[in-house]
């Protein structure tokens, strides 16, 4: 068996980042400190928000501030960070019905609550420090194309409705002739929305690493972390060794999602990396518009997402229905730089094909791009200290989802780190817990799915 890969050189270049910031592939020093308090692998959404909440937690308590070595293996935000579609979306449809399949409906109350969180919490973020990163307020409109699927939904969000009016206050149902003409698309069986939001995260993450650094923050970029000690020395020092030498530190926060594996062997199966392909679609016509951020939905494991962008173009993601069937092509794949079969057929006249209105649009694909997602094979996050591993912490494992969950995650993983707060006082969903009955559980909830999935099509393949 290979061993767990870290991030590979050269990956494609998405449109989030055709512009780079002057930091983006900074080193503060030219020589790795010797010591720290705390070291940060990974410089994307999770490992800078953690950054954030640790600075901002020592000054408004009035707690020494930590000093902080960031150590990223590429450039900052060039992981999934980079690589997604932007889109701020609690996903009452998919996550919350899923949690609920397989952890009953007070989790999925939790976990669906906790998101919906994160529109208003980066909505003050945002607008308290004048962030630039084109943050819109939407509705998102998840489309369905299949009946049974759409029925089934349903019925999960009518269970979640009866446990929790408030939280289902602001979802809307339509079916029929209705749906496909708030949706615009076509064939469509029955549509739900609800509040939603979708943003530049470059841009985003970007501003918090700045202000970091300027309060201290130590950037290494190009670094590769090779291994961290298990425990502790005699002065409670771990030693994390890089391609550029050895650094001490006090804690260690893992915020390295697909590549966890290769640092947390124990972590192997439990976070896997996943292949996923976003692109950019843009218009010739000024009359083609998506107002609304929308998730096309065929069925659990079938769908694309589209997000509007402030110059009418779209950030489109998905495409899975060319590549499913060959495990290889997106299972424990870290080939980020290379495009995936079939994808870039698939998203050509895509708009045309599915949007009422986008006939004569012209609208064809300007940039695609290939992402890694570190996906958890028990479908949640893993959030908090990490057993057997003392003063070290993980926050990792977002299955592609991490835009609704990982910045208040982050927020309650530095109240662990700066106070030593509990995981029960923080508050998080009680699943996203990184327990040592997790790590036991040999569940694989990805590859459960996709045997699903094959069984379900198996006549067609």
């Amino acid at each position: 068996m290979a061993a767990p890969a870290v991030p590979v050189q050269n990956p494609t270049v998405s449109f989030w980042r055709t512009m780079v910031h002057p930091i983006d592939d900074q080193r503060t020093t030219s020589k790795l400190p010797d010591t720290v308090d705390v070291i940060v692998i990974g410089a994307g959404y999770a490992g800078i928000s953690v950054m954030h909440h640790m600075l901002e937690l020592a000054q408004n308590k009035d707690i020494p501030m930590p000093s902080i070595l960031l150590l990223e293996a590429r450039e900052a935000c060039s992981g999934a960070t980079g690589r997604n579609g932007g889109h701020l979306k609690p996903d009452v449809c998919g996550m919350a019905t899923a949690v609920a399949r397989n952890y009953g409906l007070d989790a999925a109350i939790e976990c669906a609550r906790f998101e919906q969180q994160h529109v208003s919490a980066l909505k003050e973020l945002i607008e308290s420090e004048d962030i630039d990163c084109d943050l819109i307020l939407t509705r998102c409109i998840d489309v369905f194309l299949d009946e049974t699927f759409l029925n089934e939904t349903r019925d999960k969000l009518a269970e979640l409705k009866r446990k929790d009016v408030s939280m289902m206050s602001a979802i809307q149902t339509l079916s029929g002739t209705k749906a496909e003409q708030v949706s615009g698309v076509k064939g469509a069986k029955g549509c739900i929305t609800y509040p939603a939001g979708h943003l530049h995260p470059y841009k985003l993450l970007m501003h918090l690493l700045s202000k970091a650094l300027d309060m201290g923050v130590n950037l290494q970029t190009h670094t590769c972390v090779k291994h961290v000690t298990t425990t502790p020395d005699d002065d409670g020092y771990a030693t994390v060794t890089t391609d550029r030498g050895k650094v001490r530190a006090k804690q260690i926060v893992y915020a390295t999602n697909a590549y966890t594996a290769a640092l947390l062997p124990e972590l192997k199966d439990k976070i896997i990396p996943v292949r996923g392909t976003c692109c950019r679609i843009v218009p010739k016509t000024s009359t083609a518009v998506l107002k609304n951020s929308c998730t096309i939905r065929r069925s659990s494991i079938d769908s694309e997402y589209l997000v509007p962008l402030l110059d009418g173009s779209l950030v489109v993601g998905g495409g899975r229905v060319k590549y499913y069937h060959n495990k290889a092509e997106w299972y424990d794949n870290v080939a980020d730089d290379e495009l995936m079969r079939g994808t870039h057929p698939h998203f050509d006249g895509y708009m045309q094909r599915h949007f009422h209105g986008w006939e004569d649009s012209e609208a064809e694909t300007q940039e695609i791009w290939t992402g890694i997602m570190g996906h958890s094979a028990d479908g949640v996050p893993f959030v908090g200290n990490l057993p057997d591993r003392p003063n070290q912490f993980i926050i990792a494992g977002f299955s592609g989802h991490g835009m609704p969950q990982a910045y208040l995650a982050a927020k309650g993983l530095a109240s662990m780190i700066i106070e030593g707060a509990s995981f029960h006082d923080t508050k998080l969903p009680k699943v996203f817990e990184a327990s040592t009955k997790r790590l036991k559980n040999p569940v694989n909830l990805v590859l459960q799915n996709w045997q699903d999935w094959r069984v379900s099509v198996s006549p067609k393949l």
